[in-house]
């Protein structure tokens, strides 16, 4: 069985989830998600973690999470192995109560904190349980919008981003998570790359280059070798006038987008390729990109070519 690739460093910041045992429930009763709460606290206390975000739903939880101590295994089985265990007892039950291991994305926290914590607010509205995310207490939502927040919880990071007066982030925060109720939008984990790491390149290659360098090939963990064995340029290009073949300008703007975003291959590299610099690079991928946010086809032209290249899907 596959395992799930991990990468812990001092200040890493992760999107956690955990399932149920065959997507059962995890939380039955007001008392259960008290307690799980209760092992967030304790995880900060004990094992300096800091939380950013939760969100308890019926048989899953997400969690925003950042490890200065760049121990996220640690907090992980404290938190998942104390309520597993209370659960239990309460309920005599045995067996599994969680589903396999953990998922942990690492994720760029300067890039990404907003749109991922607006994602995880938006659970309980997008599974119907809720009209707004401030109907459901059992989340971080209210926390800042508003309520006085725990001395364990940690809003600040993600606030900041809006404004560095208290009431002002709030409001605007309130008005940007609202924003998408009841619109469809993509979900920020649709950029993850190799299941693994969500971030720009720059970010997945400075991964690669400091904590992965070193790693050897596993065939237990296939994350790990699309990592280290991403396609070549060559091969990006090639796979994309396949699909396109007679309109040479999709297929140019689309093979910088994904040479930029999967190949690791520098900016200076895929430059010599397409005759553009190095922040024409970036510039001609972020159009690119925005420009397919509302193409479904293109959306879908982009996955067959990524699955062609070998490249799994998250």
């Amino acid at each position: 069985m596959a395992r799930p690739l991990r990468i812990e460093f001092p200040g890493a910041f992760y999107h956690v989830t955990s399932r149920g045992n065959e997507q059962k429930d995890i939380f039955k009763s007001k008392k259960d998600r008290e307690k799980f709460i209760s092992y967030l606290e304790s995880a900060v206390s004990r094992y300096g973690a800091i939380i950013h975000v939760y969100c308890l739903m019926t048989n899953h939880f997400h969690l925003l999470i950042e490890t200065p101590l760049g121990n996220l295994a640690q907090i992980m089985k404290h938190i998942n192995s104390s309520y597993t265990t209370y659960y239990k007892v309460k309920r005599k039950r045995v067996g599994h109560l969680l589903q396999g291991r953990y998922k942990a994305i690492l994720v760029d926290g300067d890039a990404y904190a907003t749109e991922l914590s607006r994602y995880i607010h938006l659970n309980p509205v997008r599974a119907g349980i809720v009209a707004a995310p401030e109907d459901y207490p059992w989340m971080s939502y209210r926390y800042y919008t508003g309520e006085k927040v725990p001395d364990w919880l940690t809003t600040g990071f993600t606030l900041n981003y809006f404004s560095t007066k208290i009431e002002t982030a709030r409001e605007k925060y309130k008005c940007f998570v609202h924003d998408l109720i009841n619109k469809e939008y993509q979900s920020p984990l649709l950029e993850t790359v190799a299941s693994t790491i969500l971030g720009c390149p720059e970010f997945v290659i400075a991964i690669q280059e400091r904590h992965l360098s070193s790693k050897k090939a596993d065939r237990d963990l296939p994350s790990l070798r699309e990592l280290t064995c991403r396609p070549s340029l060559d091969e990006i290009v090639k796979a994309v006038k396949k699909e396109f073949p007679e309109n040479e300008r999709l297929a140019s703007k689309t093979a910088v987008y994904l040479c930029h975003r999967y190949s690791g291959a520098k900016l200076k590299a895929i430059g010599e390729i397409f005759r553009l610099t190095e922040s024409g690079v970036t510039r001609a991928s972020k159009r690119f990109e925005e420009s397919i946010e509302d193409d479904k086809n293109l959306k879908e032209m982009l996955i067959k070519i990524r699955e062609n290249l070998g490249m799994s899907i998250a």
